[in-house]
């Protein structure tokens, strides 16, 4: 998949979750980060979306046969637990996907980032 059609890819991720300009789309080594508020909670990978994920996330994301990140490095594969494959029935279902994202950033938070400003929040200003 080239780097257009990812990006392109990432921006339709991105629609159904927020609406338009909430969600900054950012280079990321091969792929396309999502990122909102400074904190990057997810990137889309050679056609596929990964969701930054907490302990209940990755459990209910392996109840669901997904996958973490890994790719290969210095000739060893390199497992990224934090970031996981979005089940394909999360994807089909846009309140779900928005549900998952907004779990998804909070996982991103530490100290010092600011999160009161959620997807949440975000769908319902006018």
């Amino acid at each position: 998949m080239s780097s257009e059609a990812t990006r392109g890819l990432a921006l339709d991720f991105a629609s159904q979750i927020a609406p338009a300009g909430c969600i900054d789309i950012r280079r990321f080594f091969g792929g396309s980060a999502l990122v909102r508020n400074g904190a990057q909670f997810g990137f889309v990978m050679k056609g596929t979306l990964y969701l930054r994920v907490d302990a209940a996330m990755r459990a209910e994301f392996e109840a669901d046969g997904s996958e973490p990140f890994s790719y290969r490095a210095a000739g060893r594969e390199v497992t990224v637990h934090r970031y996981y494959a979005v089940p394909a029935h999360v994807i089909d279902d846009p309140a779900l996907l928005h549900s998952y994202a907004e779990r998804a950033l909070h996982a991103t938070s530490t100290p010092g980032h600011w999160l009161a400003d959620t997807l949440q929040a975000a769908t319902t200003s006018g």
